[in-house]
């Protein structure tokens, strides 16, 4: 069962919880994407909260299957953290710091820059931030290697920066509401993972996670998306803006909301020479003719 994101937060508060801390995680971020270019907001209204699921074991959260950002229809699609047969969360407080983290970070997704061209009669994206495609399919830049600690494709590039503002708000929330970090270790984890937190050995306990398919399932993929997302963002900071990080994030932000590298090009360049962006990311087959993905 879905419902928009407004309706759960009023079920909620009507059963007693309070949601206080995602309002105020909100404003937060207001605040804070105002000063990348980001005016408007992803409306609740558009954000679908799946819960009272009526599949036995069924477990959801920021890392349930399929859930994200579907950008043709403007809509995002998340989960009630935590098990999901029933009408409330079995932990409120982690649930709705997971719920801000998700809704952080698809508010990124809504306003990141956008363009599409027809093609046989289909809109086909062409860009998103600073990712570009070619009609044919072509990406501009090449998948990583399987396994790799770093990153040239810009798929992950903006994924790891939208990630790291939404846990940098999450965790801040977390702070000044002082939720503190569950005892069971599917919680601690996941606790450390919505604020940012998590340690090289909390991918290893991970694996230690039992219970229900759903939650090692989900244990799983939040060591995956950690090691592969978060991880692999962190060395791209530490590789080319070392003692520069929050900079450069923040100019990596300004450019995906905008659409425009000038000024993310022209901070790279100085630091590493001239088409630096360029030669970083860009594949050398992306202007051959007749190349698919």
């Amino acid at each position: 069962m879905f419902r928009p994101l407004s309706e759960m937060l009023s079920r909620w508060a009507a059963d007693g919880i309070d949601t206080t801390s995602f309002h105020a995680g909100v404003e937060n971020a207001k605040r804070r994407y105002a000063g990348y270019g980001l005016t408007k907001m992803l409306p609740l209204d558009r954000v679908l909260v799946g819960c009272e699921s009526s599949r036995v074991g069924a477990f959801g959260g920021f890392h349930h299957p399929d859930q994200g950002y579907r950008h043709l229809q403007m809509v995002a699609v998340i989960t009630m953290y935590g098990p999901m047969e029933r009408r409330n969360p079995e932990c409120p407080e982690l649930a709705l710091l997971d719920l801000l983290r998700a809704y952080a970070h698809d508010c990124l997704h809504y306003g990141s820059r956008r363009r599409y061209v027809e093609v046989a009669g289909m809109p086909v994206r062409t860009q998103y931030g600073i990712n570009y495609r070619r009609t044919t399919g072509q990406p501009y830049s090449a998948v990583d290697q399987r396994g790799s600690h770093h990153t040239r494709n810009l798929g992950i590039v903006m994924e790891g920066a939208c990630d790291r503002e939404a846990r940098s708000i999450t965790r801040q929330t977390a702070e000044r509401s002082g939720v503190a970090e569950p005892s069971d270790l599917l919680g601690a984890l996941a606790f450390r993972d919505v604020t940012g937190t998590l340690t090289e050995e909390d991918a290893g306990r991970a694996a230690g996670v039992v219970g229900s398919e759903e939650k090692t399932r989900y244990a799983a993929a939040l060591s995956g998306y950690e090691k592969g997302v978060n991880r692999r963002y962190a060395h791209f900071l530490e590789e080319f803006a070392p003692g520069e990080e929050v900079e450069c994030h923040t100019h990596l932000l300004a450019a995906i909301i905008s659409g425009d590298v000038t000024a993310l090009g022209a901070w790279l360049d100085e630091r590493h020479g001239p088409g630096t962006f360029t030669g970083l990311f860009r594949t050398p087959g992306y202007f051959n003719p007749g190349l698919t993905a």
